[in-house]
C-alpha cells in the first residue's frame, strides 16, 4: 500500500514506536489520526511532526473504552474525509513477575489494552476501511507472542491473542480490498516500562540491555511502515524477533530455555513452590 495520500490511524501514538509511526508516515506523505490516552503525549507528538502537522489530528480517547471508540470514526473522518488504515501499536507489558503473583487488577488491564482495545479499534474502523479503494489493518503483536517469555507470561497470552486474530481476519478479508498484517517487534527501546507503570531494578535493566542492542523507535516505524508499503503478512522487527522466530521454528525446547536464560535478570526466582502461595481463586487484589 502506498502511503502518500491515505489517511491513517495510529493509537499509542504519543510515544516510542507510535510517535514515530505518526511522524514517518506524515514524511511519506499520509495524514494521520493519533489516537492516545495521554493529551500531553500527543501534543509532543505534534510539535515533532513539524511543518506537517497540518495533516495530523489528535484524538485523546481510552481504547478499552467500547462506547467512547465507537464515537472515533466519525471524529477521524470529520478531520480528514476519508479513513484506510489502522495501525493498532497501543499496549503495555505486565510486571516482571510469574503469572502467579499477578494481581486481577493488572491482569484485567493487561488484557483490556492489549485485546479489548485493539479489537474495538478494529471493529469500529472496519466498515470505514471497507470503503476505501485500498484498505489497511495493521496489529502490533510482540516475539512474546510467539516465544514463551518468564515473567511476562500474561503479556505474552496477550500478544499471542493479537497474534492469532490477525491472522484469522487476514484469513476473513483475503477477497477483499483490505490487507492485513501482524507486526512482531522484539526488544525496542521505548518507555513502555514506565507507561505501563512496571518498575524493575535499573542494574537488572542495563544488564540486559546489555546483552543485545535494542532496535530503536525510529528503526521499528521504518521496519513496520516498509512492510506495510510491501503488504507484508508477517512484520519482524529487530534482528532479535528475526532470530528467535528462527530458533523457536527449528528447536522451540531450546528457544524457551535461550529467552528463559536472557531475563533471569529482570524477574526474580523463588526457589521451590513459595512464589505459588499468592495463586489460588483470589489471588492477590491488590
Amino acid at each position: 500500500m502506498k502511503l502518500n495520500g491515505k489517511v491513517i490511524v495510529i493509537t499509542g501514538a504519543g510515544g516510542g514506536i507510535g510517535r514515530q509511526l505518526v511522524v514517518q508516515a506524515l514524511d511519506e506523505g499520509a495524514s494521520v489520526a493519533a489516537v492516545d490516552i495521554n493529551p500531553d503525549a500527543l501534543e509532543a507528538t505534534q510539535l515533532a511532526a513539524g511543518k506537517h502537522a497540518d495533516r495530523l489530528s489528535l484524538h485523546t480517547a481510552n481504547i478499552t473504552d467500547r462506547h467512547a471508540v465507537c464515537g472515533l470514526p466519525e471524529a477521524v473522518k470529520a478531520a480528514h474525509g476519508k479513513i484506510d488504515a489502522i495501525i493498532n501499536n497501543a499496549g503495555i507489558i505486565q510486571p516482571f513477575i510469574p503469572f502467579a503473583e499477578l494481581d486481577y487488577e493488572t491482569i484485567q488491564r493487561v488484557m483490556n489494552i492489549n485485546i479489548y482495545g485493539m479489537m474495538y479499534m478494529t471493529r469500529a474502523f472496519l466498515p470505514y476501511i471497507g470503503e476505501s479503494a485500498e484498505g489497511y489493518i495493521a496489529n502490533v503483536s510482540s516475539m512474546g507472542g510467539f516465544l514463551p517469555v518468564p515473567g511476562q507470561a500474561l503479556y505474552g497470552a496477550s500478544k499471542a491473542a493479537v497474534k492469532l486474530l490477525t491472522e484469522a481476519l487476514r484469513s476473513e478479508l483475503i477477497n477483499t480490498n483490505i490487507h492485513v498484517s501482524v507486526i512482531m517487534p522484539g526488544g525496542v527501546a521505548t518507555d513502555i516500562t514506565k507507561n505501563s507503570g512496571v518498575e524493575a531494578s535499573s542494574n537488572a535493566t542495563e544488564e540486559n540491555s546489555s546483552n543485545y542492542k535494542m532496535t530503536t523507535p525510529e528503526e521499528a516505524a521504518a521496519i513496520i511502515l516498509s512492510g506495510i508499503k510491501k503488504n507484508k503478512p508477517r512484520i519482524l522487527v529487530g534482528k532479535d524477533a528475526k532470530f528467535m522466530d528462527f530458533l523457536s521454528r527449528l528447536a522451540p525446547v531450546k528457544a524457551s530455555q535461550y529467552i528463559t536464560k536472557m531475563m533471569a535478570s529482570l524477574v526474580e526466582q523463588r526457589g521451590g513452590n513459595e512464589g505459588l502461595k499468592t495463586a489460588g481463586c483470589l489471588g492477590k487484589d491488590k
